[in-house]
């Protein structure tokens, strides 16, 4: 199959996350299993507009806000007639490809999370308004007509909310270490938060969930992971107890998430939590909040999910060490989510059946001469 998938990211990309490694899992197997794949991204600074990746060919061309329209340029001075099926991956503004591929392509949207909340945490008041009331109501409603693919329930009910009706939900998936860290835990209660240090993965407020659970459990500890902006300044401000550890190297996140007895995560909102099937898959249960995406990644980790206040969080924390700390859970295999062969042949499969030629399109004739699709890539390339 000739698939084309439109990410506004790459995993070179700086602001890489957990949907552009769930994109380069899949697309490197979709690519090894014969298929020709081809993802258009924006540009990155001191990377090629085009080069071959572990199989497949990444395109990048547009900033966070162009990359959009440069999509559309290349699809129509490239991309006609040589694609099967065109993926849509929504991260907050969908490239809504469904209105604009108009050769017979299938097309299909990819959602890991709608963004809502975290517009006012992310942009300033008059903008994060705009954002979260008209924008993306608006973005999320044009692409509601079309088929979606959602990593989690809870981003398939958010969509629907804005009108999608054919939603299949697809798994998430995660590659345990080869070799899963063979620790024993702390002699003395420790949780561990790991993520960036931004405003919507609330670090402050499990600094202040410990401290309220210290009263009750002297002596715990927090481990706080993760770099980002605000790390200097919480840093600064560490009450007794916590401990930043800041960016560390994967083996020794692995090393002291094993080592913890429980996780803690209080994102405001995720397409799947992907940090607590890490914890799992190290023998460390998870205490999260119970908002879309982290609902969905606790439970199938076995986790509790708690309201979103820290000092609900700090009783349940009381609640749960002293079974902690005496029988920590074995690892669990996947952490809760999936190997990425089957997340890469499951979503195949969904995108195979549920991927439909948009309405009023007829198919363009395939552009099989070899000279014209050779022509076709090095013009991608150029």
């Amino acid at each position: 199959m000739r698939i084309l998938v439109l990410n506004w990211r790459d995993l070179a990309h700086p602001e890489a996350g957990g949907a552009e490694v769930y994109t380069e899992q899949v697309l490197r197997r979709w690519a090894a299993a014969g298929h020709e794949v081809t993802l258009f991204a924006a540009a990155v600074a001191g990377r090629p507009a085009a080069e071959i990746v572990d199989g497949y060919r990444v395109v990048r061309a547009g900033s966070r806000f162009t990359v959009y329209r440069e999509a559309r340029r290349w699809w129509d001075r490239y991309g006609r007639g040589r694609f099967d099926v065109v993926v849509d991956e929504t991260n907050t503004v969908p490239f809504h490809a469904h209105e604009w591929v108009g050769d017979g392509a299938r097309t299909i949207a990819l959602v890991h999370q709608t963004c809502e909340e975290i517009w006012h945490i992310n942009a300033p008041p008059l903008a994060a308004h705009l954002g979260r009331y008209v924008l993306e109501p608006n973005w999320l409603r044009r692409l509601a007509g079309a088929p979606i693919l959602a990593v989690s329930a809870s981003t398939r009910d958010a969509l629907a909310r804005f009108g999608a009706a054919d939603v299949t939900v697809v798994p998430e998936g995660y590659e345990p270490p080869v070799d899963l860290p063979r620790v024993a835990k702390e002699p003395t209660p420790t949780a561990v938060f790991c993520g960036r240090m931004v405003s919507y993965k609330r670090p402050r407020e499990v600094i202040r969930a410990v401290q309220l659970a210290r009263r009750e459990v002297p002596g715990l500890r927090l481990w706080m992971i993760g770099g980002g902006p605000m790390l200097d300044r919480l840093r600064r401000e560490a009450p007794e107890g916590v401990e930043f550890l800041g960016r560390v190297p994967e083996e020794v996140k692995h090393d002291r998430m094993a080592r913890a007895h429980v996780h803690l995560a209080t994102s405001v909102r995720e397409g799947w939590g992907l940090v607590v099937t890490e914890a799992a898959a190290m023998g460390t249960s998870t205490i999260a909040y119970d908002v879309p995406g982290l609902r969905d990644s606790t439970r199938a980790a076995g986790g509790v999910v708690v309201p979103p206040q820290p000092e609900a969080l700090a009783r349940w924390l009381v609640e749960l060490l002293p079974g902690l700390t005496t029988a920590a859970p074995a690892p669990l295999p996947y952490g809760g989510a999936h190997s990425w062969d089957d997340v890469a042949t499951t979503l195949l499969a969904a995108v195979d059946q549920h991927a439909r030629v948009p309405d009023g399109v007829r198919a363009a004739t395939p552009a099989t001469d070899r000279s014209i699709r050779e022509n076709q890539l090095r013009g991608a390339d150029a």
